[in-house]
């Protein structure tokens, strides 16, 4: 506790000693925009036939981005921007011919594979998160938050209103954009904001941007945007609340628990409420996430869990300041667990409240309260997560978190089970970045709190990244002690299985990472990036001995026509402590194991109407041998008609007698885009590992922005005895955006 506490004070120096003014990089200086107002009402219409379109600044000369950054791009893009006292607008003019390239009319489909332009903004000019909105050719909105370097790509889950026509002229296309400035966080002081400009360009396989972004980063990386100059301060939003109330009916049979055909409604509300121009409350009650798209399943070949994507929007909107914290492998703070029991089923919850935002222009603060009702002998629980970031230096953060869930179980329950009472986390981490981007990194220190428990309770790690154009090392070294629990959160491999005694047995360890990737960029023949890369992951047990390694040679090639080949060789070393088993024989024993894996991957081009993808693994596995082979076969009709065809058979072998077994997964998905406003996708899934064969289809219509109507039918039975249902429902749910 005294090490978390001297951490705090150590935050709290550092944020009152060192200066974060607002700057403006040498770099920002070479693209500078201006911004001026109007008066004038702007039809959104694609038709870009106002005065005040001739009279705007013009960011133009886009630079070639990808594949490599050599020269102009092929073609050209133009964009006029301007704002009144509720509103900023761009009008793209995108130099273009033949059918655009889109493959889907579905929302948040993002820029892969379609032609599109994309705006990203950096309201704080403080490099370390913005907003990124994309539109297709054929007019389909995408958006989401963006945050600093250390993030993947766009999940586009997060939602706001923003309004948007296309129009097609021949040798070019035009998209017209508003964006609502209430949709938007920002300080109405700051009078310079970070932009950059975006052009996807699926049928020539390039992307270019208006500033020159280098090839290590990706397009909308915030330590590369232009500057916005605005001539005043940015208008201020009042009555900025948002009302989402729902109903939502079901109708549900569940025969696996044997419950008889059930019917029931419901209703509840999202509310967001602007509390200032740059600092956001969020409020749900009885919310209901019967909507939300399945999660994909897969094929576990591993000991462990493993970590599956947050889908429910609620949780969304700035997740990066709670979900951050950690490695891929340890996060402390894992949303999924908030509304599940501790085998995996639905809880309710009854009420939440999240504030998040920007105290300041280099503060930015969340908070969240969940609570969940009781369910049968589950007691009612509260999550509250706090969490509070400070920019330092020029692109860097200094964060800090606490988490805490409480379980409002019995006195006489506490006792018996202490560590069911309450879990607590709480850790700093220390994220430093050089201006360019090229040099990061990192220092976590984590602790957790339980009844009873006062020692090995505490992950820490450090590490550091280079990055140029050609070279990129990565290194992380650390620790985990076996008491450090996460109740909100996700750790991966503290908890091992015993197979003969049917009980998990918790385990601490060490971990260590190192990635070295050499890449090419050639400007002439087909391949337009090359990757060389060595990698090694080793688990250690306390004792510094080898839980785990996994070391890797691979080469990835991505070539002009969009289609991509990659070849790794693996090799595992497995120090197994506890029996495991992966047939139905006898589980495998304690001991070391060595064993060697060849993966190859194929993916065909992606803008032909049939697109085939391949991965091939074969090899050893443990004292047996694997033989696996997936394929997909995707058929598009753009852009309304799209067909997945996806099967996954995976042979493993033990010598006797610890069996052997064949793993089938199958995933037909079929995809109908009736229009940018109406969706049918059903989703089918068999899988005999988890011995489940699941039907999804759900029909969306989106009556006005934001506004939506969901039908939703869901069937699940067992593969084993086949086609023997389990349970099956169908919802509905109407939901309506206020302004108000």
């Amino acid at each position: 506790m005294k090490l978390i506490r001297n951490s705090f004070i150590l935050i709290l120096f550092l944020t009152s000693s060192i200066s974060n003014a607002q700057y403006i990089t040498e770099f920002q200086k070479g693209f500078q925009l201006n911004i001026q107002p109007t008066t004038a009402k702007i039809e959104i219409d694609g038709i870009l036939d106002e005065p005040v379109w001739a009279n705007t600044d013009v960011a133009k000369d886009f630079k070639k981005k990808y594949p490599n950054d050599i020269g102009e791009a092929k073609r050209a893009t133009e964009v006029r921007f301007t704002y009144d006292n509720e509103n900023i607008y761009f009008g793209f003019k995108v130099y273009d011919s033949g059918i655009a390239i889109s493959r889907s009319l579905k929302r948040d489909i993002g820029y892969d594979m379609s032609d599109g332009v994309g705006i990203m903004l950096d309201p704080l000019n403080k490099k370390t998160n913005g907003f990124f909105f994309f539109l297709s050719a054929l007019n389909v909105q995408s958006e989401d938050q963006l945050s600093l370097t250390f993030q993947d790509k766009p999940s586009w889950s997060w939602d706001t209103k923003w309004f948007s026509a296309t129009k097609d002229y021949g040798s070019y296309w035009v998209a017209e954009i508003m964006i609502p400035l209430k949709s938007i966080r920002y300080d109405p002081k700051k009078l310079q904001w970070g932009i950059n400009f975006l052009r996807a360009d699926a049928k020539n396989n390039e992307y270019s941007t208006f500033t020159k972004v280098p090839p290590i980063f990706k397009g909308y990386d915030l330590g590369y945007m232009g500057l916005l100059n605005w001539p005043a301060a940015t208008p201020t939003t009042k009555n900025n609340i948002i009302l989402l109330p729902f109903i939502s009916g079901t109708s549900i049979e569940d025969q696996e628990n044997g419950k008889s055909l059930n019917s029931n409604a419901t209703g509840g509300f999202d509310a967001k409420v602007a509390l200032n121009a740059s600092l956001n409350l969020d409020l749900t009650v009885n919310p209901d996430f019967s909507q939300v798209e399945v999660d994909q399943q897969v094929t576990n070949l591993t000991r462990f869990n493993i970590f599956l994507p947050e889908r429910r929007g609620f949780f969304l909107e700035n997740s990066d300041l709670f979900s951050n914290f950690g490695m891929p492998f340890v996060r402390p703070f894992y949303s999924r667990t908030i509304g599940l029991d501790k085998d995996g089923n639905k809880i309710p919850i009854l009420f939440g409240a999240r504030m998040s935002g920007n105290l300041d222009p280099a503060t930015r603060i969340g908070m969240m309260n969940m609570q969940t009702g009781k369910q049968g002998n589950y007691s009612a629980e509260n999550f509250t997560a706090f969490t509070l970031q400070r920019s330092v230096l020029k692109r860097s953060v200094l964060k800090t978190y606490f988490l805490n869930r409480e379980n409002f179980i019995s006195e006489a329950e506490a006792k018996k089970n202490p560590l069911d009472k309450y879990g607590r986390n709480a850790g700093v981490t220390f994220e430093y970045s050089n201006t360019t981007g090229t040099f990061s990194s990192w220092t976590d220190l984590h602790k957790s709190f339980k009844a009873d428990i006062n020692n090995d309770d505490i992950y820490a790690s450090t590490g550091f990244m280079t990055n140029t154009k050609h070279w990129s090392y990565v290194s992380l070294i650390g620790s985990l002690g076996k008491n450090y629990y996460t109740d909100l959160g996700f750790v991966q491999g503290i908890d091992n299985y015993d197979a003969i005694r049917d009980t998990t047995i918790r385990v601490g360890f060490k971990n260590l990472f190192n990635s070295l990737t050499y890449r090419l960029f050639p400007e002439n023949g087909s391949i337009a990036k090359m990757f060389v890369k060595i990698e090694s992951f080793a688990t250690l047990h306390p004792d510094n001995s080898i839980n785990q390694a996994d070391n890797k040679l691979g080469s990835d090639f991505q070539f002009k026509n969009t289609s991509t080949f990659s070849f790794d060789l693996k090799n595992t070393i497995v120090n197994l402590l506890y029996p495991i088993s992966f047939t139905d024989g006898v589980p495998l024993p304690v001991g070391n194991y060595v064993f060697n894996q060849i993966q190859i991957k194929y993916s065909s081009d992606s803008r032909k109407i049939f697109r085939l993808e391949g991965n091939l693994n074969i090899g050893q596995f443990y004292n047996g041998q694997v033989k696996g082979i997936a394929m997909g076969i995707i058929y598009r009709n753009q852009p309304h008609f799209n067909v997945l065809l996806s099967a996954q058979f995976n042979n493993i072998v033990f010598p006797n007698p610890y069996g052997s077994t064949n793993l089938v997964l199958l995933q037909p998905r079929v995809e109908w885009n009736f229009s940018t406003k109406m969706f049918w996708t059903t989703f089918v899934q068999y899988n005999t590992q988890s011995n489940n064969f699941n039907i999804n289809s759900r029909l969306q219509y989106r009556f006005k922005p934001m506004s939506d109507f969901f039908l939703v039918y869901t069937d699940n039975y067992f593969t084993d005895p086949l086609f023997k249902n389990k349970n099956r429902a169908l919802i509905f749910k109407f939901s309506y955006w206020f302004n108000l």
